[in-house]
């Protein structure tokens, strides 16, 4: 009993040495980082890629709240921000002239918002062109691209930050 109770002394004991000599090391890794002048020290814009590959208003309108929560976000810190919206599959039905249940809303923000663009996938539209036998027309603020997935990984290859909602 006394030799397993000098070791565990012995164990405590090392244990606080190194707690006590490397508590100035722990607490600077905890401290929270100084406030930097955010508009000074910003040398890009924050960029954002959102997918939307559902056909379902309340993601739609998820994805447009988050849009605008960012951007109001980093307005508020006088920070420039780039957001696109990646339409494909079902998804593109926000993009679509024709069944669009955000298209007003798409319309009034991109007004407000010249940083924000809407990508429309070339190939899901082609698809869907073949599938309906018509057109498929797209809103004004829509882009196509040959294929949202693509977009999607090459925004995200050059640093964009992803969301899907």
């Amino acid at each position: 009993m006394k030799k397993s109770f000098s070791i565990f002394i012995g164990v405590a004991s090392i244990a606080l040495a190194l707690a006590l000599s490397t508590q100035t090391g722990i607490s600077a890794q905890f401290r929270a980082p100084a406030k930097i002048s955010a508009a000074a020290n910003q040398k890009q814009p924050h960029r954002l890629v959102v997918q939307v590959d559902v056909n379902d208003p309340a993601v739609m309108n998820l994805a447009l709240n988050n849009v605008s929560n960012v951007a109001q976000h980093y307005s508020a810190l006088g920070q420039k921000v780039e957001i696109e919206v990646v339409a494909y599959g079902p998804g593109l039905h926000m993009l679509r002239d024709d069944t669009s249940p955000v298209k007003a809303r798409i319309k009034s923000m991109s007004e407000a918002m010249p940083q924000l663009a809407f990508s429309a996938c070339g190939n899901t539209r082609e698809n869907m062109t073949r599938a309906e036998a018509k057109d498929i027309p797209l809103i004004s603020q829509a882009k196509v691209v040959e294929a949202g997935v693509v977009r999607l990984m090459e925004l995200q290859e050059r640093g964009w930050s992803y969301l899907r909602p």
